[in-house]
Protein backbone atom coordinates (compact mmCIF):
# COMPACT_ATOMS: atom_id res chain seq x y z
CA UNK A 1 0.00 0.00 0.00
CA UNK A 2 1.21 3.29 -0.79
CA UNK A 3 -0.57 6.54 1.05
CA UNK A 4 1.11 9.08 2.67
CA UNK A 5 -0.39 11.63 5.17
CA UNK A 6 1.51 14.77 5.49
CA UNK A 7 0.90 18.30 7.77
CA UNK A 8 2.57 21.45 6.79
CA UNK A 9 3.59 24.90 5.90
CA UNK A 10 3.96 25.65 2.43
CA UNK A 11 7.14 27.43 1.98
CA UNK A 12 6.26 29.12 -0.38
CA UNK A 13 3.20 29.73 -3.34
CA UNK A 14 2.37 26.80 -5.44
CA UNK A 15 3.90 27.22 -9.04
CA UNK A 16 1.03 26.21 -11.40
CA UNK A 17 1.45 25.27 -15.08
CA UNK A 18 -0.64 23.72 -17.69
CA UNK A 19 0.47 20.81 -19.56
CA UNK A 20 0.54 20.79 -23.45
CA UNK A 21 -2.28 19.53 -25.86
CA UNK A 22 -6.17 19.78 -26.76
CA UNK A 23 -7.33 19.49 -23.20
CA UNK A 24 -4.86 21.18 -21.27
CA UNK A 25 -4.43 20.10 -17.42
CA UNK A 26 -3.47 22.14 -14.14
CA UNK A 27 -0.14 21.09 -12.52
CA UNK A 28 0.29 22.49 -8.85
CA UNK A 29 4.04 22.33 -7.41
CA UNK A 30 4.77 22.84 -3.96
CA UNK A 31 6.98 22.28 -1.09
CA UNK A 32 5.69 21.66 2.39
CA UNK A 33 7.90 22.02 5.47
CA UNK A 34 6.91 19.21 7.60
CA UNK A 35 8.07 19.15 11.59
CA UNK A 36 10.09 16.00 12.95
CA UNK A 37 8.46 14.37 16.04
CA UNK A 38 11.88 14.66 17.45
CA UNK A 39 14.72 17.07 17.39
CA UNK A 40 18.11 15.95 18.07
CA UNK A 41 20.86 18.47 18.71
CA UNK A 42 22.35 19.82 15.07
CA UNK A 43 19.63 18.57 12.53
CA UNK A 44 17.20 20.45 11.05
CA UNK A 45 13.77 20.23 12.97
CA UNK A 46 11.66 20.11 9.68
CA UNK A 47 11.41 18.02 6.68
CA UNK A 48 10.62 19.69 2.98
CA UNK A 49 8.71 17.77 0.98
CA UNK A 50 7.72 18.14 -2.56
CA UNK A 51 4.27 17.50 -3.91
CA UNK A 52 2.40 17.77 -7.12
CA UNK A 53 -1.42 18.13 -7.50
CA UNK A 54 -3.37 18.02 -10.78
CA UNK A 55 -6.85 18.89 -12.34
CA UNK A 56 -9.11 20.40 -10.01
CA UNK A 57 -6.54 19.88 -7.01
CA UNK A 58 -4.02 22.22 -8.83
CA UNK A 59 -6.52 24.73 -9.58
CA UNK A 60 -7.93 25.11 -5.93
CA UNK A 61 -4.03 25.18 -4.67
CA UNK A 62 -3.67 28.39 -6.97
CA UNK A 63 -6.48 29.95 -6.21
CA UNK A 64 -6.25 29.19 -1.93
CA UNK A 65 -2.70 28.13 -0.91
CA UNK A 66 -0.32 30.82 0.01
CA UNK A 67 3.50 30.50 1.56
CA UNK A 68 3.25 29.99 5.16
CA UNK A 69 -0.57 28.30 5.22
CA UNK A 70 -0.87 25.13 7.25
CA UNK A 71 -2.50 22.01 5.18
CA UNK A 72 -3.15 18.69 4.80
CA UNK A 73 -2.29 16.61 2.03
CA UNK A 74 -3.06 13.00 1.38
CA UNK A 75 -1.40 11.03 -1.15
CA UNK A 76 0.63 8.55 -2.80
CA UNK A 77 5.09 8.65 -3.03
CA UNK A 78 6.04 8.78 -6.85
CA UNK A 79 9.72 8.14 -7.33
CA UNK A 80 11.38 9.12 -11.36
CA UNK A 81 14.50 9.74 -12.23
CA UNK A 82 15.65 11.78 -15.00
CA UNK A 83 19.24 13.28 -16.70
CA UNK A 84 20.16 16.81 -16.53
CA UNK A 85 21.83 19.11 -18.90
CA UNK A 86 25.63 17.72 -17.48
CA UNK A 87 24.58 14.07 -18.06
CA UNK A 88 23.96 13.18 -14.95
CA UNK A 89 21.33 11.02 -13.16
CA UNK A 90 18.77 12.34 -10.68
CA UNK A 91 16.41 11.01 -9.17
CA UNK A 92 12.94 12.29 -7.70
CA UNK A 93 10.32 11.65 -4.85
CA UNK A 94 7.06 13.59 -4.88
CA UNK A 95 3.98 12.72 -3.01
CA UNK A 96 1.03 12.94 -5.90
CA UNK A 97 -1.76 14.34 -3.99
CA UNK A 98 -4.92 12.88 -4.16
CA UNK A 99 -6.74 14.89 -0.89
CA UNK A 100 -5.65 18.63 0.37
CA UNK A 101 -7.31 20.63 3.13
CA UNK A 102 -6.83 23.32 5.42
CA UNK A 103 -5.36 22.67 8.72
CA UNK A 104 -6.42 25.90 10.59
CA UNK A 105 -9.16 28.63 10.18
CA UNK A 106 -8.15 31.78 8.27
CA UNK A 107 -7.86 33.72 11.41
CA UNK A 108 -5.36 31.40 12.95
CA UNK A 109 -3.40 31.51 9.61
CA UNK A 110 -3.49 35.11 9.33
CA UNK A 111 -1.95 35.74 12.83
CA UNK A 112 0.71 33.02 12.16
CA UNK A 113 1.88 34.21 9.02
CA UNK A 114 1.59 38.30 10.62
CA UNK A 115 -0.81 39.03 8.15
CA UNK A 116 -3.69 39.63 10.93
CA UNK A 117 -4.51 41.11 14.32
CA UNK A 118 -5.98 38.47 15.39
CA UNK A 119 -5.66 37.63 19.42
CA UNK A 120 -7.37 34.79 21.28
CA UNK A 121 -7.35 37.28 24.97
CA UNK A 122 -7.39 35.04 27.73
CA UNK A 123 -10.07 33.84 30.12
CA UNK A 124 -9.90 35.33 33.53
CA UNK A 125 -8.38 32.41 36.03
CA UNK A 126 -11.69 31.77 37.71
CA UNK A 127 -13.62 32.04 34.97
CA UNK A 128 -15.11 29.16 32.55
CA UNK A 129 -13.40 29.81 29.24
CA UNK A 130 -16.29 30.19 26.40
CA UNK A 131 -16.25 29.29 22.56
CA UNK A 132 -15.87 32.85 20.70
CA UNK A 133 -18.17 32.92 17.58
CA UNK A 134 -17.18 32.14 14.24
CA UNK A 135 -14.85 33.91 12.63
CA UNK A 136 -16.34 34.62 9.95
CA UNK A 137 -15.08 30.90 8.01
CA UNK A 138 -17.51 28.98 9.62
CA UNK A 139 -14.63 27.85 12.41
CA UNK A 140 -15.44 28.26 16.34
CA UNK A 141 -12.45 29.01 18.10
CA UNK A 142 -11.75 27.07 20.90
CA UNK A 143 -9.77 28.39 23.57
CA UNK A 144 -7.13 26.99 25.88
CA UNK A 145 -8.21 25.13 28.90
CA UNK A 146 -11.00 23.24 27.61
CA UNK A 147 -9.39 20.44 26.50
CA UNK A 148 -11.25 18.19 29.74
CA UNK A 149 -14.37 18.66 28.72
CA UNK A 150 -14.48 17.65 25.07
CA UNK A 151 -15.26 13.88 23.89
CA UNK A 152 -11.93 12.95 22.95
CA UNK A 153 -7.92 13.83 23.31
Amino acid sequence: MNKVILMGRLTRDPEIRYSAGENATAVARYTLAVDRRFRRDGENTADFIGCVAFGRSAEFAEKYFRQGLKIVVTGRIQTGSYTNRDGQKVYTTDVVVEDQEFAESKAASMANSGEGAYHQPAAAPSARPEPSAAVGDGFMNIPDGIDEELPFN
